[in-house]
This record gives C-alpha cells, sequence and structure tokens, in this order.
C-alpha cells in the first residue's frame, strides 16, 4: 500500500472512530436532552401515537387515552376538562404541555428511566408501549364546590391537610377546555390552532394558573407573617401597639388610613387582627424591621419555587425596603407579591403548630399494571414558629372568626381561625378579594385560601370577608 493510501485510510478510520464516539456520546449522555427538544418531531409524533398513561382523582380518570382511527391512533381526552384543567394542563401536538402532562410527561408516556424493565418486556412479548398512571391528591367533591362557587369570577382557590402537605382543592378561574387543544384537527385553521388563538386573545387569560403560578399583592392575609414575626421577635402577645386612625409614614407626606375603627389608640395584636388595623401593623413592621418580616415570610415559603408537580413560582417580599415600604409590606401591599397557595402555606403553618409542610399535587405512580413506582411521603418544608407562639396565633385567627371580618367563614361545631384581605392595586381596576382559613376536626387540620380577582360587584363591595370566607367555608364543609 502506498504512502496516500495509508493516510486516506488512517484519516478515515479517525472519521468512523469520531462518528462511533459521538454516537455513543449522544445514545447514553444526550438522550433524555434530544428527545425532550421541543422541535424534536420524530420524538413528538411517537409520543402522540402511543398509550398515554391517566391521571386520576381517586379512581376516576381526568385524563386518559383512547384508541381512535387515525394516523396518530390515540386521542387524549379530558372528562371533566375544565375543572381539572390547571392540575391536568394540556396535551397538544402543536403548543405542547403544560400541568402534569408537562411535569410528568416521560412517566405518562412510559420513557421515564423508572420504566426501564416495562419498556424492556413490552419489546420482548411484541406488546405497544403504555404509560403509567398519576395519582393525584385531590378531593373531587371540594374541587367541584370551589370551581361552582368561583363561578364565573376571576380567582382560585388552594384547599391543603395543614399535617401532610397534600393539595386537596386547586381551582383557577377562568379555566378552559384541554380537550380542544388536544385535538387531531392540528395546525392553524384545525380546530387546536383556532382553541389556541381564542385563549390568546381571552382577556380573562384563561391559560395563567391563577393558584400556583401568578402573584399578587396580598393585602392584609400577610398580616399572619407580621404577626408571627412579633409573636417569634420576642413582643409580648399582650403587649399594646399604636393604632391612630392614620399614620404617616416615617420620612413621607403620606398617610396611611384604616378602612374602619381600630378600637382605641393603642390595641393588642389580637384586636388588630381582628379589625384588620392597618396602622397597627405597620407600627409592628416598622418596629421589628424589613429583614426580621423576610426572615419569617421566608420560613413559610416565600421566595422560594413551591409545589413542582405545577412548576409553582415564588412569592416575594421586597429587598431593601425603607421604613416606610416597610410599613406597607407589613400589611401585604407595596412590593409583598404571593400566590393563593403560598398564603395557603402560611396559613396551614400556623395551624399545624408552626411546622410548614412541603405541598404536593402527586401522591404516587404506577405502571399500567397498577405496580407501585414511586409513592410521595409528607416532607417538613421547616418550622416557622415555635409552637407556643403559633397557638397563640390560632386563637387570635379564632377571633377573628367568632367575632371579627371573618365571621362569614363560621362552621358549626368546629374549630375555625381565619383572616381577610383586600389588596388594593391601581385605581382603574377593583382591589383583590382574599379569605385565608384552617378548620380543626379530631386529628385532621384543613387550610384554604379563596383569591378573587375580579368579581362583577361595585367596588366598594369588594371585600374578603363578604365574597371569599363564604367559598371558603362551603370547601371546607366539602372535605369535612
Amino acid at each position: 500500500m502506498n504512502k496516500p493510501l495509508r493516510r486516506t485510510s488512517v484519516v478515515v478510520m479517525v472519521m468512523f472512530a469520531l462518528l462511533l464516539v459521538n454516537c455513543t456520546w449522544s445514545v447514553v449522555f444526550r438522550e433524555n436532552d434530544l428527545n425532550s427538544r421541543g422541535d424534536n418531531r420524530r420524538v413528538r409524533d411517537a409520543e402522540f401515537g402511543q398509550d398515554r398513561g391517566a391521571i386520576l382523582v381517586g379512581n376516576t380518570p381526568i385524563a386518559m387515552t383512547e384508541p381512535v382511527d387515525d394516523r396518530f391512533r390515540y386521542q387524549r381526552v379530558y372528562p371533566e376538562g375544565e375543572l381539572y384543567a390547571p392540575v391536568t394542563g394540556y396535551y397538544a401536538f402543536d403548543y405542547g404541555t403544560s400541568g402534569l402532562e408537562a411535569t410528568h410527561n416521560s412517566q405518562l408516556a412510559g420513557t421515564d428511566d423508572s420504566l426501564f424493565i416495562r419498556r424492556l418486556l413490552d419489546i420482548i412479548t411484541n406488546r405497544p408501549p403504555t404509560g403509567a398512571t398519576v395519582q393525584t391528591t385531590i378531593n373531587a367533591k371540594a374541587q367541584q364546590v370551589a370551581y361552582a362557587q368561583l363561578g364565573n369570577r376571576k380567582g382560585a382557590v388552594v384547599a391543603v391537610d395543614a399535617k401532610t402537605g397534600e393539595v386537596l382543592t386547586l381551582v383557577s378561574t377562568p379555566s378552559y377546555d384541554p380537550n380542544q387543544l388536544a385535538s387531531h384537527d392540528i395546525g392553524d385553521d384545525g380546530v387546536a390552532g383556532k382553541a389556541w388563538k381564542e385563549l390568546l386573545e381571552d382577556s380573562g387569560r384563561p391559560l395563567q394558573n391563577r393558584a400556583a403560578r401568578e402573584v399578587y399583592p396580598p393585602g392584609s392575609t400577610f398580616k399572619l407573617v407580621t404577626a408571627a414575626a412579633a409573636l417569634e421577635n420576642g413582643h409580648a402577645a399582650n403587649k399594646k401597639w399604636d393604632s391612630p386612625d392614620r399614620l404617616k409614614l416615617p420620612n413621607t407626606e403620606t398617610y396611611l388610613p384604616n378602612e374602619s375603627p381600630c378600637g382605641g389608640e393603642q390595641i393588642t395584636l389580637e384586636q388588630a387582627l381582628k379589625v384588620s388595623c392597618n396602622t397597627a401593623f405597620a407600627n409592628v413592621g416598622i418596629t421589628v424591621g424589613a429583614d426580621a418580616l423576610r426572615e419569617q415570610a421566608e420560613k413559610f415559603g416565600f421566595d422560594a419555587r413551591q409545589l413542582a408537580d405545577l412548576n409553582g413560582v415564588a412569592s416575594r417580599f421586597p429587598d431593601n425596603p425603607d421604613p416606610a415600604q416597610t410599613g406597607l409590606s407589613a400589611i401585604g401591599q407595596y412590593d409583598v407579591a404571593a400566590t393563593p397557595l403560598q398564603m395557603t402555606m402560611v396559613t396551614a403553618g400556623i395551624a399545624n403548630d408552626g411546622v410548614v409542610m412541603k405541598p404536593y399535587l402527586v401522591s404516587g405512580i404506577r405502571g399500567a399494571d397498577l405496580t407501585p413506582i414511586s409513592t410521595t411521603r409528607p416532607e417538613e418544608l421547616g418550622r416557622a414558629m415555635e409552637t407556643d407562639n403559633a397557638r397563640t396565633l390560632q386563637e387570635w385567627m379564632q377571633t377573628v372568626v367568632t367575632e371579627g371580618t371573618g365571621v362569614n367563614g363560621q362552621i358549626s361545631g368546629y374549630e375555625v381561625g381565619g383572616k381577610t384581605g383586600t389588596a388594593n392595586t391601581t385605581d382603574d381596576r377593583p382591589p383583590f378579594a382574599w379569605y385565608t382559613s384552617y378548620v380543626r376536626a379530631g386529628d385532621r387540620t384543613l387550610a384554604v385560601t379563596v383569591f378573587i380577582e375580579e368579581a362583577d360587584i361595585e367596588r366598594n363591595d369588594i371585600s374578603g370577608g363578604r365574597l371569599a370566607a363564604p367559598i371558603a367555608k362551603a370547601v371546607l364543609e366539602a372535605l369535612l
């Protein structure tokens, strides 16, 4: 063999070696990344033609796959689409996935590493691959009640088991029908394309998950965090705080008013919470300071993403507010922003004697043959309050319900604590109405938050106690 041929042979061998290395690297180390790429149509076509696993509430499918006679062979179906859309999300050929369809896509599609043996057996036995089943923690009755109670109002309801972190109710309105997005009539002019366009143009933003993926000023419900900060930083429960009719914020010419009389020029925190006194809580915030408020908020879960099952967003407390801004932050205004899920976690943590549990929506994954693959165990997120302080705050929240702004949340025969909130936004839009509450029944402790972004009533008639508390009561009764 002459010299040029030897050189050519060496180059060819090196190129083949590099090609083999690249193929091996792609198969072993890049498979998941390549499969998850949105522009990988081969994977998308293959997945869309698979027998995708079900998503369950109890034993009832809220997302399932049915065989059809078209090129995809299987159709994704949502039996009660709008009711559970914030939980299931959608599974669309052109528009991807959201909700549990997205976060548990590999299990539902049957491609997850945990299903490797099952996939291998399917290949050996020549059976078509099937996806795993995702079991949720949702309570069907409470979900239906929450959805019906919200009606045509923009808002959200989240309920959890305070002792475990299980999400029992998660509703966001207005909702949408994921069946249309899952249609096999694809393309801009198809059923799916037209539905997608209508949803994007809808001023009600039905695709937005208001329960876990949108943040809003929490208003006076944040006073629970402020009260917790005061107790945790050594301020006595019977200490009296200045509560003038209006408070001049430090270093400004701005006055903070009260919505109603506070009951005296100096009042206890229990009284301030009962009547939702702005000036007293602003003074508490200014006294304990922004750092203490932020630390207390973070102990309840602020500034961290919550509910990975739905890619939940982080609630936030502002960085470096001045004293005036701190006073406003203490009453849930300025740049404080929270999800309804987060405010439910605050109430649940207080009701659980100061221990905050990590919220979760999926209780387990089962194979197509119902063999358990994974199970979610309750997990402590951390301790937000000492037990004695938490029980003191529980008593104050009970006073809110028995004598204060939360009387519409009373449930006969049960210990109920709550806090109302009305958060002002801008002059051209109505305030937000909030109510967060817990109920104790035997060894069960349940927490719920109702958020109403927009209600079709007069601006002056909007309040958390009037609008949101009755909804919370109905949801908790359904859970009981």
